[in-house]
């Protein structure tokens, strides 16, 4: 099982997406910023690498939002969102097709890795109250 962090970064009501680069696995599908534990490294480690070498940001972890395992045909993947703040930076698209800030209302017309269904659903509970 491959371990995978993302982060849930958040700006007053929105939230940022990020669209997979066309030639990689799930290309164009829709996600949350994030990657693979490297061997040695906390899941709080990978998570400020991940987002400075496809974002060019640094982040602020926060608690953890919550975790999901999913199958892919080619991997199994036990992924661990955390709320996350940017410290420093404005996210440029080194690695992602695009980005957006959208409201959870607008996440269903984005077409999301499948991976990331669980967390959709719970966003969306969490932010009908």
């Amino acid at each position: 099982m491959t371990e995978v962090v993302a982060a849930l970064i958040w700006d007053k009501n929105r939230l940022m997406i990020c669209q997979r680069p066309k030639n990689k696995a799930r290309g164009l599908l829709w996600e949350f910023v994030g990657g693979k534990v490297e061997p040695g490294e906390t899941k709080q480690q990978a998570l400020i690498r991940e987002c400075r070498e496809e974002l060019a940001i640094t982040v602020s972890v926060g608690n953890q939002f919550m975790e999901t395992t999913h199958s892919y045909p080619d991997m199994t993947i036990h992924l661990t969102l955390f709320s996350c703040t940017i410290k420093e930076g404005t996210p440029k698209l080194l690695e992602h097709h695009d980005l957006r800030w959208i409201t959870p209302d607008e996440m269903t017309s984005f077409s999301f890795c499948p991976a990331d269904q669980p967390i959709l659903k719970r966003i969306m509970e969490e932010n009908k109250r």
